[in-house]
């Protein structure tokens, strides 16, 4: 990192507001002891929503003040994709509520049918849906980024294409890449790629890559690293 800033980045949330407070309690405290002009930011590697059952809560809290003196940047995740998919209509229903969507869908207030299996049900379904979901939940959703560089590190959800350049990555891949990208021992573009998406019992350190997905919906364990100069660590829920 350059000189003069402190940088953490949280791993996929997916509606873990619990922990998520916790671990930005943890940041705040870790924090304290930095000089007073000292830069702290703050970056989130997507996947806020679904699978745990305060994805609305989880929103609500990003959208609220950070950790003072905090600076903050926001990731686009797979699962956020499938959200406004869904908001906006596409078909894409059936494949995000088998990966957490109903429970998004719950966090709002939003009647859920025993069965939503024809698209009649489907569409009285996203119509609770967009009336239930706040106008500012969906602007902070479109409004996240897809990439951000740091000094020797590009922060993406799931990762990138191996010998693409950044500039030039398609959202598909750094939205929903696995093997290709995990695989590779390629220099990515003379960056470490910190990332989430697959999910790892521990935080994942390689050489051209850092993976802090530890899986907090299911395990109790959100991840976020810490980066100070040459240094790297990890706090934990």
């Amino acid at each position: 990192m350059p000189d003069g800033m402190r940088l953490y980045a949280i791993g996929d949330i997916h509606g873990r507001d619990d922990l998520l407070d916790k671990l930005l309690a943890a940041v705040a405290s870790d924090a304290e002891s930095l000089p007073e002009e000292t830069r702290r930011l703050l970056v989130f590697v997507g996947d806020y929503v679904d699978r745990g059952l305060g994805s609305r809560q989880v929103i609500e809290r990003l959208l609220g003040p950070p950790p003072e003196k905090f600076e903050t940047i926001y990731l686009l995740g797979n699962h956020e994709e499938a959200f406004l998919g869904f908001l906006e209509g596409k078909a894409i229903a059936f494949d995000w509520f088998k990966y957490g969507g109903l429970e998004t869908l719950y966090s709002y207030d939003v009647p859920i049918p025993r069965r939503a299996a024809t698209p009649l049900n489907m569409d009285d379904l996203r119509r609770h849906a967009v009336a239930a979901v706040p106008p500012e939940h969906v602007a902070f959703l479109r409004d996240c980024k897809l990439w951000h560089v740091e000094g020797d590190y590009a922060f993406v959800h799931a990762g990138v294409r191996p010998g693409v350049p950044l500039v030039e990555q398609e959202a598909d891949d750094l939205l929903w890449i696995r093997d290709t990208f995990l695989s590779s021992r390629a220099d990515h573009d003379g960056k470490i790629v910190v990332h989430g998406h697959t999910i790892c019992e521990q935080p994942e350190v390689r050489n051209n890559r850092i993976n802090i997905d530890t899986g907090a919906y299911a395990s109790g364990r959100l991840t976020c690293l810490v980066l100070d100069g040459d240094e790297r660590r990890f706090l934990h829920t």
